[in-house]
Parts: structure tokens; sequence; C-alpha cells
């Protein structure tokens, strides 16, 4: 899809396999769109094409009323790459410029901060400030539609430094005032919007399909009791936790029963899970709801993974019986690591002893998991503590933007940590799509999607070899 012809088609034909992978923006309109939008195709000469929501909006085109470019899923490649750009666009999505602006960004990434804007202008169309402001407008006009803040709350919840800006960013990018966008919710939310306690509802996009009975089947059997349930009978069931989060914390309920809207032609290019977050800062929403989405790995490319991976005779039955399979990542990355070393059993019981009780339980969920720096004092001469205190005084990071394969150095020097170990964290902590259990033998003919194929020969209850 790098060849604009290529792009063109797909626009033309309502692609939706390509929502989040790149925009098209119509010069005489002064409108972007995502690929699958159901609008006039325009002519190919009144056509531009951008990497990024961002870049659209750079350039003066405001969002689509109809298709909602800025909703779409995030493009698979930043999960896929492993260099700064891809660390960069991890880090930007769980909110660190808003938190630590473009200096703290270039810290973590370890360069400076002229090198990080040029590496992400030059490919992305779109450097770290105007990559952050397209987020905060898109969780701006979440929380418009969903609650009934007060606008000036939802200015610096969005992470706007000021009404003023936040006005003008609402403006430019939707064509509408911040009462506007409000208005333009539809009847049912904003009902759940007057409710009060109702929490903030939620639609997790998704392209492709979508293997949700997997996935839930996975997070009820890892279910670290006090901070984790998940309830209902098989095909309705509800995913609960508590979260950590910069400013506060917060509960998230997603239901396991998948929605698709259909298209003009009858297809269903994406579709979306049901959640609600109840948080006690409303300026962790954008933090919050990213990491649902590595969690339920809701921005990967199922038709890239199916594709290839459908073409080896041995995982090709796999493929077609679990198209669109995923990969449960992590909100926490301390969290696979704790059930690695010490098992579910023993991950709830540090729960139990270090985990911070919320304010107010809400049905099983009684308390947070517990920080690295608790856990380090727990079992100091041993693996467990040893890596929390590796977490706790950044020896080791597994944070979104993590260098991979120093974090993978960093975890083997530690005690208690295995290849094994270090690649299931690889997986689950680091969002890693392609890894294979060391000595198993995974061919390179599945790259870069080593990680999906382990997972399809799990499911199956198929040897890794």
């Amino acid at each position: 899809m790098n060849d604009e012809d290529s792009r063109y088609e797909a626009v033309r034909s309502r692609d939706g396999r390509f929502d989040g992978v790149f925009f098209f923006a119509v010069e005489t309109t002064g409108i972007y769109c995502r690929p699958s939008c159901p609008a006039v195709t325009p002519k190919r000469h009144n056509v531009r094409f951008f990497a990024t929501a961002a870049a659209a909006q750079g350039s003066g085109f405001r969002a689509c009323r109809r298709c909602r470019p800025d909703a779409v899923p995030g493009s698979a490649e930043w999960n896929v790459r492993a260099d700064v750009v891809g660390r960069a666009v991890r880090l930007i999505a769980d909110g660190v410029v808003d938190r630590e602006g473009v200096a703290g960004l270039a810290a973590r990434l370890g360069y400076s901060a002229r090198q990080v804007q040029r590496q992400l202008t030059t490919e992305l169309g779109a450097g770290p400030v105007a990559l952050a402001r397209a987020q905060r407008a898109h969780t701006a006009r979440v929380l418009l539609r969903t609650t009934d803040l007060p606008v000036t709350e939802i200015a610096f919840a969005s992470g706007f430094a000021s009404v003023r800006q936040f006005n003008d960013t609402v403006r430019e990018v939707y064509a509408a005032t911040p009462t506007e966008v409000r208005a333009t919710a539809p009847r049912g939310r904003a009902a759940h919007r007057a409710a009060p306690g109702a929490g903030i509802p939620l639609r997790l996009a998704h392209r492709g399909p979508y293997q949700a009975a997997d996935v839930f089947d996975q997070l009820a059997r890892e279910a670290v009791p006090g901070v984790e349930e998940v309830t209902g009978a098989p095909g309705a069931r509800t995913y609960r936790r508590t979260l950590r989060l910069p400013y506060g914390t917060g509960i998230a309920a997603v239901r396991e029963r998948t929605r698709s809207p259909r298209t003009r032609t009858g297809t269903r290019p994406g579709g979306w899970l049901e959640a609600r977050l109840h948080l006690t800062d409303p300026r962790d929403l954008t933090t919050a709801v990213q990491r649902l989405r590595r969690l339920f790995d809701l921005d990967a490319d199922p038709y890239a993974v199916d594709e290839r991976l459908g073409a080896d005779p041995r995982l090709a039955p796999l493929v077609a019986a679990r198209p669109g399979l995923r990969s449960p990542g992590a909100v926490d990355p301390l969290e696979p690591a704790v059930r690695a070393l010490a098992g579910r059993r023993g991950a709830g019981e540090l729960v139990r002893r270090y985990g911070k009780p919320l304010d107010a339980p809400h049905g099983g969920l009684t308390r947070l998991f517990p920080e690295p720096a608790a856990l380090a004092g727990a079992a100091p001469g041993g693996p467990l503590g040893a890596l929390a205190a590796a977490l706790a005084d950044g020896t080791v990071r597994l944070d979104p933007g993590a260098d991979r394969q120093r974090a993978e150095e960093a975890l083997l020097v530690l005690p208690g940590m295995d290849p094994d170990t270090v690649a299931t964290l690889r997986v689950r902590a680091l969002g890693d799509p392609d890894v294979a259990p060391p000595g198993t033998g995974v061919p390179d003919d599945w790259r870069p999607w080593r990680s999906y194929a382990v997972r399809h020969l799990s499911v199956a209850g198929e040897p890794v070899r």
C-alpha cells in the first residue's frame, strides 16, 4: 500500500482492511477520511494520502463526520517495528508527550528531541506534538459525546494546556465547536451521559475478524483474584479489572461479544468490543484506552497475519478455523512477569498482601496490582524481588517504548530468568508479534508473525516444534 494508485483502488473499493493503515483527503472538500468511508469516491486528482490522521490535520484537513477517521484502530506496523519511530508511536499513544513533553519522550527513547522530531516527521508527516494533539482531539470528542463533564474539565482531561487551545483544536479538527460536537451524541449515549456513576461507554475498534472467545478464555484462566474477574456465560462474558494509571485509578469492563457494522458492499471490515471505564481522574482516559487495546491486541492486522501464516501447510487449517486469532498483551508489564515467576495463585497472594486497596470494592475487584517498588521488598533475595527492583530503578524497562532487544538482554542477567520466561515477556509485556520460544525450530517463513503462529498451535493443542 505504498503505491498511491494501489491506495486509491482501496479507497474506490471502500476496503476496510486498510482503515488506520493510511488516510486520504479530498482537496475540494477539505475533509480527510478512512479508506472505507461510505461517501462518494472522489476523483483521483483531488485525493491526497497521509500516513497518519495528524499529518492530514496538519495539512489543514478536518475529520469526516461520516466515517470518523480518528477513531480507527491503530496501524499494526507500530507493533511490528522495533526502531525509534515504532517505539515513539507506542509511547505517544500511551500519553507520554502529554505527561512529560517531547523532552520526556526523547529521554525515554535515548535520542535528542530534534532527532525524534525529524524521524517522525520524515516517516509520518507529523512530529510528536502533532501526533499527541490529534490524540487529544479524539479523547476530547469521546468525553464530549459520552460524559456530562463541563467543557472546561474536558479540556484539561484531554491533555490540552488551555481552554483556548482546546476550543481552537476541536474547531479545526471537527469543524464544530465543543458544544456542537456534544450535541451530535446519539440519543442512547446522551441518556448514558446523564446517568450518575455510569462510567464512560466506549467502542474499542478492531480491524478484520476477532476471535473474542479465545481471548476471554485466556483472560479467565489467568485472572488474578482481586484485580481481575470474568463473569457471565461463554459468548456473553464480561472481563473486569482494576487499573493503576498515571493520575489515579480505574475500573474497566469489556464485553466479549463483538459488534460489526454492515458496509454498503455487505462486508464486515472490522468491528468493536463494547467497554466501560470508571476513572477517578478523566485525564487517564487516553492511557487507559491504549492499555486495554494492548491487552486485547486490537491494533493487530489479521489480514496480514492470516495471509502469511495461512500459506504454510501446517498452519493453514488452524488459520482457517480461527481467522483473526489475537495474541493478548498486558495492561501492566509487571503482571505477566509475576505470573510467570509466581504462578496465578502466587500472584493472587502478592496482590492480597501488597496491592493497594480500592477506596470502594467493585464486585470481586478489591485491589490494584502492586507497584514494582512494593514487590521489590517482598522477596529481596529471590527472582521476583530482583525483577521488581530492576523495574523500579529502571534497569529493566518493559513500557510500550522499551527497546525489546535491550530488555531481553537485561532480563536474562536477572536471577531466575530463563529464555522461555523472557520469550513470554516479549510477547505479553512488550507486545512483540514475532517471538518464537527458544529451541523450538519455528521456521523463519512465519516471520514477522511468529507470536501468532505459536498462539495458533497453542490454542489447537499442538506442540510448538
